[in-house]
């Protein structure tokens, strides 16, 4: 098996749904709009529903549809590291030449797949995405904070609430950049890659309801996390990358004025000086207050419906904003002081899984005359070696704890391995059985990041190689980079829910040295499913 076709051979309209989601109620609501579509005439090719939350220890999402519908959503597991990889293993593992992506809180009017259809159709060759136009319904009353927030939405360019992206606009800049943590600059990100890329994005005429969601009082607080993901963007984009997003340009001045002041006057105040510590501190006062005002102006009056506990809200976060804002930017300039390589990331180490990968599949091998490396090993080993990427092998070894193999038989195994094919970096082994339930085990991601940490890697740097399910759960889990090598043992759910699927190792390698430096202008992203 090759890496994943572009889906050529379908019709040239034809989509697939990606939808992240975190387990919200509405993800039933939305797949419901979705499947009373009134026209039958533009179905989607498939429907993928990405599980996005963090702990395993969540039963499974199970979305449904109704009997009849002639699709059905299929689920796979992102391993909780955020909308952008939630996407990226979304387009992934589809086929078809568009992909729309949809919040899992919007709802679609009964007519979306016809106006979807018109929208896509009059997309010209060089059209890297359609983006819908969003509705907010507000209520009668003066509305909220955060409701005025949400309704932002409606002006916002290149939203993937509702974004359809041609699945080679979204190959040739590799899909979202993974270190957009949340659901925020991650689509603008996108915008500005592919059109760098020569593609053009349009605002279709479709439109999409995006209620407001249910918060409680801190929300506003807890948004300002995003200043870090500003960071990224000026050192990705440049000091201008607002007026080149279209995005609004922000307060972080008058935070930064109004956290500063209130520096001023604690400083002022153990320095002994009161004159400045009161000026500095009715400058935090002026600033706080006109914020308050600012926020509080919109919305419901006193005497209107709900404006107590608004005015509450407002009265509560509005001293503490400027605070999280500044601290959120300050990580993120912290985070990034070194600058920020654009995306995709090169890959600086491969982690193989051992067993069925490296060598062929001997069950609770403790016998080093019993390795038998697979045939193109040696040279896909010696490849990396040659191109300077460091090599290490995670592998579950339970045999140790069902007490038939011991450590030193492992140990003696893996040295034969060595013998064969050379020293790996590191060697990363999980002794513990699947009843222990330890956090080292595959799919778990602790081995992934013990192999980066000693290798001095980032883990986003690293690839991991190997030939089941866990393996490609691990390095999703990590935030690695998975490649499936399948072999007769590998499952059909686990070939179909893998980003990048290969069928040989040296076919793997060639994949991954590709990717250890820039993809030219022009070349596809190496690595990207096409």
């Amino acid at each position: 098996m090759s890496e994943r076709a572009d889906g050529s051979s379908h019709a040239a309209l034809s989509y697939a749904v990606v939808i992240p989601s975190v387990g919200r109620a509405s993800l039933q609501r939305l797949l419901d709009t979705l499947a009373g579509q009134s026209t039958d005439t533009f179905r989607p090719a498939e429907v993928v529903v990405v599980d996005d939350r963090p702990s395993p220890s969540h039963p499974p999402l199970r979305p449904h549809v109704p009997a009849g519908v002639e699709w059905q959503p299929r689920v796979v597991v992102s391993g909780g590291r955020g909308p952008a990889a939630a996407r990226n293993l979304g387009w992934q593992v589809t086929t078809a030449p568009w992909v729309a992506f949809l919040d899992d809180d919007v709802e679609l009017p009964a007519d979306w797949s016809a106006q979807l259809r018109r929208d896509l159709a009059g997309c010209d060759e060089r059209t890297g995405a359609s983006q819908a136009r969003l509705r907010v319904p507000l209520p009668a009353r003066r509305p909220t904070d955060w409701e005025r927030n949400t309704s932002g939405l409606e002006r916002a360019l290149w939203a993937t609430a509702d974004m359809a992206y041609r699945r080679a606009a979204l190959a040739d800049v590799a899909g979202f950049d993974e270190r957009f943590p949340r659901a925020y600059r991650e689509d603008a990100d996108l915008a500005l890659r592919v059109r760098a890329a020569g593609w053009r994005l349009v605002r279709g005429e479709r439109v999409t309801c995006h209620p407001v969601r249910p918060a409680d009082d801190w929300v506003s607080v807890r948004v300002q996390a995003g200043n870090a993901d500003d960071a990224l963007m000026r050192r990705l984009h440049g000091p201008s990358w607002r007026r080149a997003a279209d995005a609004h340009p922000g307060r972080f001045g008058v935070h930064l004025s109004t956290v500063l002041c209130a520096t001023a006057a604690l400083v002022a105040v153990g320095a002994g000086r009161s004159r400045t510590a009161a000026l500095a501190a009715s400058s935090w006062l002026a600033l706080t207050a006109g914020f308050t005002a600012e926020r509080l102006s919109p919305g419901p009056r006193p005497g209107e419906a709900g404006w107590a506990p608004e005015w509450r809200r407002m009265l509560l976060t509005s001293p503490v904003i400027p605070f999280a804002a500044v601290r959120a930017r300050l990580a993120g300039e912290w985070r990034h002081r070194g600058g920020a390589q654009p995306w995709p990331l090169p890959v600086s180490a491969v982690l193989f899984d051992r067993d069925g990968t490296l060598v062929h599949d001997v069950p609770y091998n403790g016998d080093p005359s019993q390795v038998r490396v697979v045939d193109d090993a040696p040279a896909a080993i010696a490849a990396l070696r040659r191109a300077g990427v460091k090599i290490g092998v995670i592998s579950n070894q339970s045999g140790i704890g069902r007490g038939l193999v011991t450590t030193a038989d492992v140990h003696a195994v893996n040295a034969r391995i060595e013998a064969e094919l050379g020293r790996f970096d590191t060697w990363q082994i999980c002794p513990h059985t699947p009843e222990q339930r330890c956090s080292c085990r595959k799919p778990a991601p602790q081995l992934v990041r013990q192999a980066a940490r000693e290798l001095g890697v980032p883990v986003a740097e690293c690839a991991v190689v190997g030939d089941i399910g866990t393996d490609v759960q691990a390095a999703r889990a990590a935030g690695a980079q998975p490649v499936l090598v399948p072999t007769s043992v590998t499952l059909p759910d686990e070939v179909a829910d893998a980003p990048v699927v290969v069928d040989r190792l040296s076919a793997a390698v060639d994949l991954l040295l590709r990717r250890a430096r820039p993809a030219r202008r022009g070349e596809p992203a190496a690595g990207a499913p096409r």
